[in-house]
């Protein structure tokens, strides 16, 4: 499952940092810093839909060419390694790439920039079902339905506080990404009648259900209470000794938000203000309604740009 998902369930990997004979050392603002000042250099996992592969087909890998272009990098460059244990220590730790696009603001391995989105875990059922209009686990309409759930996610305390974890099944949280996906093993059990709902990561819940080409809500998890977070904010990872490139990035992620929410809302990301409030596309689209006008992106339509 997504790095994501293992940071927030409670990921603790140390964070070792080498240095290497460097020619991609470069000085800001009088320090050193080991960032390549010609290249985009991201950490990524090769197989991790919507957020990257080795085609470039994520909006990780969007974002980054984006902001490549903006920044006046000549190329973008990717350093591949399974988004698990380890991740942080063989890419960004040890100067292979500068920047993990996707961070949960706060984590410990990595110095965040300021949050570029920010989204929650989401229910996903059939729109036209007897849970339409449900937007809580708490909801009485999901008592004796099966729900799929990641293990050792926030939102399987609310599944148990609401009597719903005995009929709930599980998907695995700790998995390698070149072999398994939880999050599209759970919208095939949902599209075949295996479960009645499912609850994933908002990334993933938004392009899987968009994937699937069934008519299916998704719905953040905004409402459930006092209890574990559900919703969170979203940073890229930079090395701590990497300063001036935090700026940078920071700079940029003000400047061009806007655009970086297009990319992420033709993904399918359901999008949140600080207020919980859903962001919406420049055609008033949220998320998973402008994934619904677009449909399953093909491979053509998530090329590589120059």
């Amino acid at each position: 499952m997504n790095r994501l998902l293992t940071i927030v369930a409670g990921l603790v990997t140390a964070l070792t940092a080498t240095m290497p004979v460097a020619a991609q050392d470069r000085e800001f603002g009088g320090a050193i810093e080991l960032v390549d000042p010609d290249v985009f250099r991201v950490c990524a996992d090769p197989n991790n839909m919507p957020f990257s592969n080795e085609a470039e087909q994520g909006f990780e890998q969007e974002v980054a060419r984006f902001l490549a272009d903006k920044l006046g990098r000549e190329s973008v460059s990717y350093t591949y390694f399974p988004q698990a244990t380890g991740f942080v220590r063989m890419t960004l730790g040890s100067n292979l790439c500068d920047v993990i696009m996707s961070y949960p603001q706060g984590d410990e391995l990595v110095q965040n920039t300021n949050a570029y989105y920010r989204t929650a875990y989401a229910l996903v059922y059939p729109k036209d079902g007897n849970l339409a209009g449900v937007e809580t686990i708490a909801d009485p309409r999901l008592k004796d339905k099966r729900i799929g759930i990641v293990a050792g996610t926030p939102p399987a305390t609310y599944l148990a506080r609401a009597g719903l974890i005995g009929k709930a099944k599980p998907y695995r949280l700790m998995i390698d990404t070149r072999l398994d996906n939880s999050a599209k093993a759970m919208i095939d059990d949902l599209d075949s009648g295996e479960i009645d709902a499912a609850v994933l990561w908002g990334p993933m819940a938004g392009y899987y259900a968009e994937e699937s080409g069934k008519d299916y809500a998704v719905v953040p998890l905004t409402g459930e209470g006092k209890g574990p977070a559900t919703t969170f904010r979203i940073t890229m990872g930079v090395r701590a000794t990497d300063q001036e490139w935090k700026r940078t990035l920071n700079r940029a992620i003000q400047e061009y938000q806007g655009e970086i929410d297009e990319i992420l809302l033709s993904y399918g990301v359901p999008l949140l203000d600080e207020e919980d409030r859903p962001i919406v596309s420049k055609a008033g689209k949220t998320g998973s309604e402008v994934g619904d006008a677009a449909k399953a992106p093909t491979p053509e339509s998530r090329e590589p740009k120059g």
